[in-house]
């Protein structure tokens, strides 16, 4: 994001250092109440052209904030407040990527949410919005979301290694019970979810009742591409396609 060069002496310069000071959060006409409307909505305008702001919609805008991933996504939990809708919006794609560590890279911004649509003008013309998740997503917080649908990717969007990857998801999954509450939504997921949870519980030594379910849930004549995920030890017991496979 590029940095934000101030003119005290102007509305656009008290615009330009409110914003500097202010860190990421978001950014509308209200917050310049003290200033000619004109005037702001033009410097506003102008630090999007230039990158200093994302234009989400017509007077809303979002400040960033640099990170080792870089420039930082609109939090999808300000998102839903600013939406007024009662429906869960979780990050998917790159964005649930870059949450959970296992990217550096920033693109589009991509969510997910049990709604079956977001409000355009709110969220931006180029996000990509995953719509009618599982009402059960309504139980998960924001990173439990998150890493559903990266299971749902099957670890594709992972910048690590295979290995790196099955170890940082199985630390994920490890974290305050985190792994059963999936599972207790992961009837209403796709099948290699299923199976995915399956062979990492078995490396998390789980439950086996909570496994037995899992397993219960399969055809046992389907087979399932792991991705990344077909380093797991379990991975074949659990139905994972082998490399290279049709």
């Amino acid at each position: 994001m590029a940095a934000v060069r101030t003119q005290p002496h102007t509305t656009a310069g008290l615009v330009r250092r409110r914003i500097e000071d202010g860190g990421e959060r978001f950014w509308r006409f209200c917050d310049f109440r003290d200033l000619p409307f004109g005037a702001v909505a033009k410097a506003l305008t102008r630090l999007a052209r230039t990158g200093g702001l994302r234009r989400l919609r017509r007077g809303l805008y979002h400040r960033p904030r640099q990170s080792i991933f870089g420039d930082s996504l609109p939090n999808p939990a300000a998102l839903q407040e600013l939406a007024g809708t009662k429906a869960p919006i979780f990050p998917a794609g790159l964005a649930a990527a870059n949450l959970l560590g296992f990217s550096t890279q920033s693109g589009r911004v991509e969510v997910a949410t049990t709604a079956t649509s977001l409000p355009r003008t709110l969220v931006g013309e180029t996000t990509v919005v995953h719509t009618r998740r599982p009402a059960a997503w309504s139980r998960l917080d924001r990173e439990e979301g998150a890493l559903l649908d990266f299971l749902r990717q099957a670890g594709r969007t992972s910048e690590l290694s295979p290995e790196a990857t099955a170890s940082r998801t199985l630390a994920l999954l490890a974290a305050d019970g985190r792994y059963s509450r999936l599972v207790r939504v992961a009837a209403t997921e796709p099948p290699r979810v299923r199976a995915l949870l399956g062979a990492l519980g078995e490396a998390l030594d789980v439950d086996p009742v909570m496994l037995q379910r899992l397993r219960g849930s399969l055809n046992p004549l389907s087979r399932f591409d792991f991705g990344p995920f077909s380093s797991l030890l379990a991975a074949t017991a659990w139905q994972c396609r082998p490399r290279g496979a049709a």
